[in-house]
């Protein structure tokens, strides 16, 4: 693993190159988009999200913004005050 002046992460794997950080600052973002895009489409404010879910609203307000990196118990626990189920499968390129 070698890292680029940028600072991402660069893996080889069968002569491909990976970018990690890339690649996880892009899946965390397409993470993002479903959790607010569910919040409002279901009309609820960071605040009531916030009280259902025990978590601050700063922290739902960086985890939107993408300041903020989820663990998964905070990622299920907000799926579930939206009433829905965090799923996540490894897929073949």
């Amino acid at each position: 693993m070698r890292t680029t002046k940028d600072m991402d992460y660069i893996f080889e794997l069968d002569g491909t190159e990976i970018l990690i950080e890339a690649q996880q600052k892009d899946t965390r973002n397409h993470v993002i988009e479903q959790y607010v895009k569910c919040r409002k489409e279901k009309k609820m404010t960071q605040e009531q999200l916030s009280q259902r879910t025990g978590i601050s609203r700063p922290n739902i307000s960086r985890f939107e913004s993408g300041n903020y990196n989820p663990s998964l118990e905070m990622m299920v626990r907000i799926a579930e005050a939206l009433g829905m189920n965090l799923n996540i499968k490894l897929e073949s390129r």
